[in-house]
């Protein structure tokens, strides 16, 4: 079962649930593949790797709502987001901790022979796929650049 039949399965078994949360969220995530699937010049069908960057996206805007509404005082609409976000984290791979990317980082920097700030370019190119949605790309790069400016 590809990962976009798992989420119009849960949607349904959400449906005659009657959980909203999940129901509204699944839907919103559903939508976003479609337009993913449909955008450029041909429709395709996306593979588990590209819903999951569709899904990763749409748990990041949530993070980003969830953190605004908070600030603005609105914690009943923060807590909203933060709601839809863990129903799409279930769907995502699990997080690397800050140990694990310490370390992937510094593999692919020893494989990479790469050495100081200049090769950043270098070493995200070679981590990114290693990483694969299971951190974001701005804690990817904050590490790269700690790492790389140790040196």
């Amino acid at each position: 079962m590809t990962l976009k039949e798992k989420l119009e399965n849960d949607l349904s078994a959400a449906i005659k649930a009657r959980d909203e949360v999940r129901i509204r969220t699944l839907r919103m995530a559903l939508t976003a593949v479609r337009n993913e699937e449909v955008a450029g010049k041909k429709a395709r069908e996306l593979s588990d790797q590209d819903v999951v960057k569709v899904l990763t996206r749409e748990a990041k805007k949530r993070r980003e709502a969830a953190a605004a509404f908070a600030d603005a005082g609105r914690e009943e609409q923060a807590e909203a987001e933060r709601a839809e976000g863990a129903v799409l984290e279930e769907y995502l791979p699990a997080q690397l901790t800050d140990e694990e990317l310490a370390k992937l980082v510094a593999d692919v920097i020893a494989e990479t022979g790469a050495a100081g700030p200049k090769a950043m370019g270098q070493v995200m190119k070679a981590v990114n796929p290693k990483v694969a949605g299971r951190a974001e790309g701005g804690r990817v790069a904050a590490e790269v650049k700690r790492q790389l400016a140790a040196m």
